[in-house]
């Protein structure tokens, strides 16, 4: 049977701690972004799933109207996507 050879056990508390940030930063791909006048994009909040974030985003455009806000999918949080 294969094994996991990328596996790093961590040597610190703190290693383990920063393994375990990274770990939750990628379950959370799905996000809301408001679209701002320069056809940016600014994250306002992430999910872990889609219905989440869609729900989430109603909440929004009930609240703001006259904001733009679209859903997005965010493969890469630490890399700015445009």
């Amino acid at each position: 049977m294969p094994q996991n050879t990328d596996y790093k056990e961590p040597k610190s508390e703190i290693q383990l701690e920063n393994q375990a940030i990274a770990y939750k930063a990628r379950l959370n791909g799905w996000a809301i972004a408001r679209v701002v006048p320069n056809a940016e994009r600014v994250i306002v909040a992430r999910f872990r799933t889609r219905s989440d974030a869609d729900g989430y985003m109603r909440h929004l455009r009930q609240e703001t109207p006259n904001a733009c806000f679209e859903v997005v999918f965010d493969h890469k949080p630490e890399e700015a996507v445009i």
